[in-house]
């Protein structure tokens, strides 16, 4: 898909990334959303791949024009998987069964990145890795150097994006990076339950919002998720940011 640039001018966006289909997550971040008064909200990636895609995605598409959508390495293996490539896992194909068609055409309609103008902020550039690989690992450790690449060329000061699931605010030689933190599956060091997010405009604040993590545990395993085991370990001691930090500047990209 396409690069979006809106000229609508927004005062205040709530940004999500890293669902990963945790519908106990989802549906308490939104209450909080929708208690703000936000003007729009924005989904840096990685939506549907998980427990209930169905369900996110209904939850997502209703609500219309207040929401936009950028593509996650995630919801891009569900499209090629759509358009014919071969499952190497077992979970691909539960995943990709687990989709209506109304929700594939959803997630096709992803945009590969997103550009809106937020009131004190001004243009602010929303990806999922990195604008240039929904696959990049970006954290406040990343080097100058990195930064500069991936940011080459863009006129854009501000960058949001998600994939490493880990919340932070950098600025590194005038860029100023942000990353929502994962709704989802997020790497942190707090108690398990906790969903992540931000609102940008007039400046940036970071979110946390608390949820059933048991609930989104048991939904796995009664479903048949192939990786319950996996996301049960993930949402009850995941990775801290320090070792995503080790990740990011060993592999510079990964899945």
């Amino acid at each position: 898909m396409p690069q979006e640039l809106d000229t609508e001018a927004f005062e205040r966006v709530a940004v999500i990334s890293d669902v990963h289909a945790n519908i106990p997550a989802l549906t308490a971040v939104l209450a909080e959303i929708d208690a703000t008064g936000v003007d729009l909200v924005v989904s840096c990636g990685d939506l549907t791949w998980g427990a209930e895609p169905d369900r996110t995605a209904r939850l997502m598409a209703d609500l219309g024009p207040r929401a936009r959508f950028v593509r996650g390495n995630g919801d891009r293996a569900v499209a090629e998987l759509a358009a014919g490539r071969e499952t190497r896992r077992p979970r691909e194909s539960w995943i990709l069964a687990r989709h209506s068609a109304s929700s594939l055409e959803f997630v096709q309609g992803f945009a590969e990145g997103l550009v809106l103008r937020i009131a004190g902020l001004g243009p602010v550039r929303f990806c999922h890795g990195s604008p240039r690989a929904d696959t990049e690992l970006v954290m406040p450790g990343t080097s100058p150097r990195r930064f500069a690449e991936l940011s080459a060329g863009l006129p854009e000061r501000i960058i949001v994006g998600g994939h490493t699931h880990v919340q932070f605010d950098h600025t590194v030689d005038g860029l100023r990076f942000v990353n929502p933190g994962s709704v989802g599956l997020p790497h942190h060091e707090a108690e398990p339950g906790l969903a992540y997010w931000a609102i940008l405009g007039p400046d940036v604040e970071l979110r946390t919002t608390s949820y059933d993590v048991t609930e989104a545990i048991e939904v796995g395993h009664r479903l048949g998720d192939p990786a319950a085991d996996t996301i049960e370990r993930l949402l009850r001691t995941p990775p801290t940011p320090r070792q995503i930090e080790e990740d990011a500047a060993r592999l510079t990209f990964s899945d």
